[in-house]
Parts: C-alpha cells; structure tokens; sequence
C-alpha cells in the first residue's frame, strides 16, 4: 500500500510540474534572454498588442529625447505604489524632453484584457503612453525579469540607468534631470 501511495504521489507531483511548466512557457517570461546592460543600444518596443494614451511609439522616433521605460502590471502592489512617482516624473518633465512609457506586461490571465487594462489606467490616472505587452516580446528584449523596473535611456538610445522594485525615487529623478541638463533642487 505504501509503494502506491509514493507511486501516486510521484505521478501527481509529476503531472503538476508538467502543468505549470505549459502554464509557465505560455503565459511568463523566457528568462532566456540576458539582462540589458548599462551603455547598451536600447531595444525598441516589439510585439506590442496595443498602445493606450498614444499612437505607436518607436525609440528612433524619440532620439533625442530622455525615455523612462517603466515595466508593470496593474495587479501587482509594488506597481501601484511606484505609479504615483511614475506620473509625478512624467508631469515634471514631460516638457523639459522626457518621455514615459509603461510597458505592461501581464502576470496573471484577467491583466490579459485590454478592457481591464484601459479600466486600471483610469482608476491610476495615467496619462502618459502605455504599451501592452502581452506577449512579453519587448520584456523579453529588454531580459527584464521584475514588476516593476524602470530603464531609463539616453537622447542617443543607449541604456544609463536601470531600477527594480520600489524606492530610489529621488535618485532616479536625479538620474533624469542630469540627462535633461537641469540644474538645481528637485522638485
């Protein structure tokens, strides 16, 4: 009795692994691509379902511009507690050169829904661009593993900056008015 139940056991524990593996090659991340380094040629955003607040945005089309790029989704707390300073960026310097772009790319299945998306970017209030990565193509590109993680580039396209997870706001804003030329106090 006890060799079938450890047969069971192994047969069940096989079969979940075997379901969360599908699970995880059709709904998560790779993880098979290297994390982009700082002085690296930014990626452009590929593989975009839809773009919300904006027309299609291109990073050749932004040269010359500072670019925020800012992985999230809308169920994850760490993201709705990083989105307040997100917007606050992007209200600050969105005139002074800097632009914002929210690549959201969904954890769970209902984050999916572009409906449901659209209904968090109101509840936010996000007003600047927002790219919905379903099928984390762009994620993948970037090798970005975190929700959520901003990657800030340069006027040339090149990578200087990358942050994971919440906090460092004033060192990220900083990081921001170096490359826009603005002295002073933030803020």
């Amino acid at each position: 009795m006890i060799s079938r139940l450890r047969i069971a056991a192994v047969a069940i524990g096989l079969a979940a692994t075997a379901g969360l593996a599908a699970y995880a090659s059709s709904e998560e991340p790779s993880g098979g691509s290297a994390a982009l380094q700082t002085g690296a040629q930014a990626p452009n955003f590929t593989g975009i379902n839809n773009w919300l607040n904006s027309p299609p945005l291109d990073l050749k089309q932004l040269h010359g511009k500072v670019v925020l790029v800012d992985f999230w989704t809308f169920d994850c707390i760490n993201c709705a507690h990083t989105i307040p300073h997100v917007k606050e960026l992007d209200a600050r310097y969105r005139d002074k050169g800097l632009v914002v772009v929210g690549v959201h790319t969904p954890e769970y299945s209902f984050e999916h829904d572009t409906g449901n998306l659209k209904k968090a970017i109101r509840q936010y209030g996000i007003t600047y661009p927002v790219a919905q990565d379903n099928g984390y193509a762009t994620w993948n590109a970037y090798g970005n593993q975190y929700w959520p993680a901003e990657y800030l580039i340069d006027q040339n396209g090149k990578l200087v900056y990358t942050h994971f997870g919440e906090g460092d706001y004033a060192q990220t804003e900083q990081k921001i008015r170096d490359l826009l030329g603005i002295q002073g106090k933030q803020g």
